[in-house]
């Protein structure tokens, strides 16, 4: 079974996280390959962007690289903390050695930044949020990033997104990825995405 590591930073959107663990959570209840997903955060307990309290499963200091398929990032707001966490060293080390054995990485929204700040999109093609004045593609740029002006943005084991729209398709394309199309548009089918 393929394994999902879900990092929730503090001031994450639930909305962001949610896509995956449904997206995953279906395809171990009806798709032709179940996937699990476990959710780890620098913190014991995490508050949402919009206040929701949530308690990761499994401690950051417990995560071994080795155990996981993939990781999935939710973006979060400033306003709420979320940089704090999603550019700790830690988190940043953790997205370098997911890249260095060529594992997916998925993110949704300003996601894109810590990826971008842990080094490993200098040179290569990813987009995050694209509204206020263009400022967070701005900061992607100054990471080394080949920015996109794209909704969703794959290149090579790394997928990239605009913002909260495009989640359900990201975590799709994850579960694709990680277990086939078929998989997936199973999993399509059973949640009524046309």
């Amino acid at each position: 079974m393929k394994k999902v590591l879900l990092f929730l930073a503090d001031g994450f959107e639930a909305y962001e996280a949610a896509v995956f663990t449904d997206v995953m959570g279906w395809s171990r209840a009806e798709g032709t390959e179940p996937v699990q997903l476990t959710t780890t955060g620098l913190r014991p307990e995490l508050q949402c962007t919009w206040n929701l309290h949530v308690k990761p499963e499994m401690a950051f200091e417990k995560v071994a690289v080795d155990d996981f398929d993939a990781l999935a990032i939710p973006g979060g707001f400033e306003e709420a903390g979320f940089y704090e966490d999603a550019f700790d060293e830690r988190f940043l080390h953790l997205i370098r050695e997911f890249d260095k054995q060529k594992k997916p990485i998925a993110a949704v929204c300003v996601a894109a930044l810590p990826i971008g700040k842990a080094g490993v999109l200098a040179g290569r093609k990813a987009t995050t949020y694209d509204l206020t004045d263009g400022l967070r593609h701005r900061q992607l740029k100054e990471f080394g990033a080949e920015v996109r002006h794209e909704r969703i943005v794959v290149d090579q084991n790394i997928i990239t997104s605009t913002g909260p729209a495009t989640g359900t398709d990201v975590a799709l394309k994850l579960l694709e990825i990680l277990t086939g199309k078929q998989n997936a548009e199973v999993v399509k089918k059973h949640m009524r995405f046309e």
